[in-house]
């Protein structure tokens, strides 16, 4: 084995091996199930009257979730990033981000998630975001690569819901060639560190995010991938502290699902059941929509039967460069709804126009919000009163 897997052993694994319990578990098995489950988020409290009000018709003052993009400024040069065409272009000034965290706050948003775009950690003006939406009790969520993790660990470890660290590897040698770094020196020592010291003081979740990637020759051939650290991924997501280790699949600009040999599949799918084989007590792997479209060979393409989707108008993207109905659409200017950067949140909602998005036209792709939808449109005609609600637990729907 060599000295990059050898360091990470040595440095994570030897006093971890008294960390044990059940069996880890599938998504649909686990504690954190519920959680994943978009459809049912829609049916709490908090969220089921207005999700009523959507489905027959009506608009919100403003999103109940935003996805909030500060900065489109990385630190990492990853070849392939999904959102490269908007990246590091543009950030919202601090007073702006300021002030936008209040308005959100003020408008009633029950969850905000920072991402990117860019590393949303980036922004200097991130730590005053997470505290004025912790103070106001709206749940945080954030996406991040981990490289300054340390830089706001008070707030993660205090304020925010749960962390997801975009990994995609589990040495330095294959981190570095799927996520390099801007800098001279690899990070991936560095991210370990990081996501070790916040699973030391976290009150919220952490997770381990593996996208399964593979880069192709002219021929066809594999020439480079990620596909056989999984279970070694697994192992150190454990060690360091995290929760769960998230398994996405590969998909193009356009995120479509991308096809892979079945043999490459089977392989990943053997290192999942190794992980769960081993006693890791609550420990999750979660498998991702895209994961197990690849799995279950359903294909590239999910068509949509409805022309609005209803979940934007509960949801939506905050960008530097513009909102848009969702993060598949991050940077599609045809698809732009508003701008914030000088408009408020409430107006600029109040004249958004979401009929130019159509799902049966422009979301062909597998959505992880389809079944969401699919349900908002089967409360069309119903009052509140005729669905009994669930108690709030998670706001991320």
């Amino acid at each position: 084995m060599d000295q990059v897997i050898d360091r990470v052993r040595d440095r994570l694994y030897i006093d971890s091996r008294a960390r044990s319990g059940g069996e880890v578990v599938a998504i649909s098995g686990a504690p954190t199930g519920r959680k994943l489950d978009l459809v049912a988020k829609l049916h709490q409290r908090s969220i089921l009257p207005a999700a009523i009000r959507v489905a027959n018709g009506e608009r919100l003052v403003a999103p109940l979730v935003i996805d909030l993009d500060p900065t489109s400024f990385c630190d990492l040069a990853c070849p392939e990033c999904i959102s490269s065409g908007v990246l590091n272009k543009e950030r919202f000034t601090t007073a702006r981000l300021a002030s936008l965290a209040a308005e959100m706050a003020a408008a009633g948003v029950k969850g905000v998630i920072l991402i990117g775009g860019g590393e949303p950690l980036m922004h200097k003006g991130i730590g005053g975001v997470i505290r004025t939406l912790h103070a106001a009790g709206v749940r945080i969520g954030l996406v991040t690569n981990g490289t300054l993790i340390d830089r706001y660990v008070d707030e993660l470890a205090e304020m925010v819901s749960w962390v997801r660290v975009s990994m995609d590897a589990a040495t330095e040698r294959t981190y570095d060639r799927f996520r390099p770094s801007g800098r001279k020196a690899s990070v991936f020592l560095k991210i370990i560190d990081n996501m070790r010291l916040l699973a030391s003081r976290k009150r919220g979740r952490l997770g381990y995010s593996f996208l399964l990637m593979q880069r192709l020759d002219a021929a066809g051939a594999v020439v480079e991938s990620n596909y056989d650290e999984l279970e070694m991924a697994g192992r150190l997501a454990h060690d360091v502290g995290c929760d769960y280790l998230e398994v996405k699949a590969m998909f193009d600009d356009d995120h479509f699902v991308l096809d892979q040999n079945r043999a490459d599949v089977e392989r990943v799918s053997e290192q999942i059941e190794a992980i769960r084989s081993r006693s890791y007590g609550d420990f999750h792997v979660l498998e991702a929509e895209s994961w197990r479209s690849l799995r279950d060979g359903r294909g590239s393409t999910q068509p949509k039967g409805y022309a609005n989707c209803l979940v934007a108008e509960m949801r939506t993207t905050i960008t530097p460069s513009g909102v848009f109905p969702c993060a598949y659409h991050r940077g599609r200017e045809r698809l732009a709804i508003g701008d914030v950067g000088e408009t408020s949140l409430v107006d600029m909602w109040a004249k958004a126009d979401l009929s130019a998005i159509r799902p049966d036209r422009d979301c062909r792709f597998e959505c992880a919000r389809h079944a969401s939808n699919v349900e908002l449109h089967g409360l069309r005609g119903c009052t509140p009163g005729e669905r009994s609600p669930v108690p709030d637990y998670d706001p991320f729907f």
